[in-house]
């Protein structure tokens, strides 16, 4: 079973599968989702969510994710959206991401930046 989707997402987890990784039922993965606990995103014209596994430590969701998300609907950010903000390189020919910083711990900076879109 692929846990990942296409390259688009190449960085993602099917929700069945991160639901059995983390021994909760699919529902409580989606009530998470739409609740703002979770970033999904879909391919388009599929029904299924994936989520990235870098908004997980040790397989729980990072504290900022919440906020994140928030942030993101507050200014009409959407999921898909969202997610390329978060993994678009940062500066012309740069090679780190949102996501890089995140990872590092800078919470703060994140937020920030989807709030500027």
């Amino acid at each position: 079973m692929s846990t990942t989707a296409g390259a688009r997402y190449g960085d993602c987890l099917a929700g069945s599968w991160l639901a059995a990784r983390l021994a909760v039922d699919p529902a409580k993965i989606d009530a998470m989702r739409r609740a703002g606990e979770l970033l999904a995103v879909r391919e388009p014209g599929s029904t299924e969510w994936r989520y990235p596994a870098w908004q997980f430590s040790e397989w729980k969701p990072r504290r900022v994710v919440p906020r994140i998300t928030a942030v993101a609907r507050e200014t009409g950010l959407d999921e898909t959206r969202l997610y390329e903000v978060l993994t678009a390189r940062l500066g012309l020919g740069g090679r780190r991401r949102l996501v890089d910083l995140l990872l590092e711990g800078r919470d703060d900076e994140v937020v920030e930046a989807v709030r500027r879109g």
